[in-house]
């Protein structure tokens, strides 16, 4: 490639790039810092009006260090979302939309990340894993059966010398400074995750939009996805990406291999090299599989979203009246087009077409007309009062608020032995008699009144429906009395 050629290449990729557009900003440090602080996180996702509400408050501290001029957290939101740094979609949740941050915004956090802290290019694990990867491929991809017998055959009798040496005694441990390199190395790949997992979603939110194009355009007779969609073929799941993204799901879904992930990071946590890794460091390993089980699950959702819509958008007479309309438009533009030359675009024609006088304005300002808005109330009685029972007032409230009274006095006798305690423990002691609730109840005094710890504890305890349940969570300890 010549230099004008890669000129003019460079040149068109600056221009379409939305994460290089996003680096260009004038205003960069305030939209990493903000849309970093909402939205960085994997999957992450907020309400429209309530980001708009976060940026507002956010605009009216950063005014007094940066000249914003007098733009709200609405204007900025549409701005970035014409960047292509924010996302946009409808809630399937709850009625609304929302916003998220696109691959591009993912990939341009990263940078800023990485040009804050720079992390060594060579170090000896990223060498390794290059080498292991290499080597791997060679013989994975070698047809000659004696070759590759022979580099198995190699790899066990390295694997046999090193369980002899074992068995001797002779154990070799990467040292503290080698074991955190390897970790560092982990989580720098795993910074890839939001921005795949966005770019995934992305993709196939295109070729949602393509094949229903190709459903429009297809022949009624010999239409290939319209019979496939009758058959119940998802499209989308078959693509190149669907199968790409479906053999990651498998992997991650596959509870043996899950299970082994969970055990090796708990094994690593537990080694000593880990106490002089950073909380965020330990906090980030340890949520690694949570991280990539969540971006499954946002992108399969998003799938099978995708291929509901469009089985249900062609069994529908949506699909039959959109196809009509199309035909008729190109009908009026072929006609335009043919009559161009012999008739001008301001000649009368003889045809009068009355245009709405109603103002157009957004249907999201529309408020529905609700006839029960004007009715007249019904007449109040009386009501006939009676007795209660303390005992059932007592028994509604705890229905509705959780008895801090009752676990503090749980908590304190638990603490009488004069050494601390979990709410693990507090839970043997006293099971919990609202359920969730007291579990939720001695967490929050916990964090309150007590201390949180990296480590991790297993809660039980059983549910109002007598169903037992338990949950693994950061240990929460108590060394001194309560107050409810």
């Amino acid at each position: 490639m010549t230099s004008i050629a890669r000129a003019l290449e460079l040149r068109r990729l600056i221009a379409e790039n939305s994460t290089l557009g996003m680096l260009r900003k004038e205003h960069l440090p305030i939209i990493a810092a903000v849309l970093g602080t909402h939205l960085g996180g994997p999957g992450e996702r907020i309400a429209t009006d309530e980001l708009h509400e976060r940026l507002d408050a956010d605009l009216e501290d950063l005014r007094d260090h940066f000249s914003l001029g007098s733009g709200t957290g609405k204007s900025y939101c549409d701005e970035w979302r014409n960047a292509g740094i924010l996302i946009r979609r409808p809630a399937s949740a709850a009625r609304g939309e929302t916003y998220e941050l696109s691959a591009a915004g993912f990939d341009a956090l990263r940078i800023l990340d990485q040009l804050q802290e720079p992390q060594s290019t060579l170090t000896e694990s990223r060498l390794m894993t290059l080498a292991t990867t290499l080597h791997t491929l060679a013989i994975d991809t070698d047809p000659n059966q004696t070759r590759r017998l022979e580099a198995l055959e190699r790899q066990r009798d390295a694997i046999d010398t090193q369980i002899a040496r074992i068995r001797s005694g002779d154990i070799d441990v990467i040292d503290a400074a080698r074991a955190t390199e390897r970790v560092t190395e982990v989580l720098l790949q795993a910074q890839n995750l939001p921005a795949d997992f966005a770019r995934v979603r992305t993709r196939f939110e295109e070729l949602n939009h393509e094949l229903r194009s190709s459903l429009l355009n297809s022949d009624n007779s010999v239409g290939s996805v319209l019979d496939d969609v009758f058959r119940g073929v998802d499209l989308i799941d078959s693509s190149d990406e669907g199968r790409t993204f479906a053999a990651f799901s498998a992997l991650i879904r596959d509870p043996e291999r899950s299970a082994a992930f969970d055990a090796d990071v708990a094994a690593i946590l537990d080694r000593d090299f880990a106490a002089s890794l950073t909380p965020d460091t330990r906090r980030a390993l340890r949520h690694l599989m949570r991280t990539m089980k969540q971006g499954n699950r946002e992108v399969n959702q998003s799938l099978t979203e995708f291929a509901r819509g469009l089985r249900r958008y062609v069994r529908s007479q949506d699909f039959q009246r959109d196809r009509e309309l199309r035909r008729l438009l190109q009908g009026a533009l072929g006609a335009a087009a043919e009559s161009r030359g012999s008739v001008k675009p301001y000649a009368r024609i003889g045809v009068n077409l009355d245009l709405t006088s109603m103002q157009l304005r957004s249907v999201g300002a529309i408020v529905p007309h609700d006839p029960s808005d004007f009715e007249v109330s019904a007449t109040l009685d009386d009501a006939i009062s009676g007795e209660t029972d303390f005992a059932r007032l007592a028994e509604i409230a705890r229905e509705t608020e959780i008895d801090f009274t009752e676990l503090a006095g749980h908590v304190n006798h638990a603490l009488e032995h004069g050494k601390p305690v979990t709410v693990a423990e507090i839970l043997t002691a006293h099971p919990a008699t609202q359920g969730v609730a007291s579990v939720i109840g001695l967490l929050s005094l916990a964090a309150i009144q007590g201390e949180v710890t990296d480590d991790q504890d297993e809660l039980r305890w059983r549910g109002r429906d007598g169903v037992e349940r338990r949950a693994n969570v950061m240990r929460h300890l108590f060394s001194k009395e309560v107050i409810a």
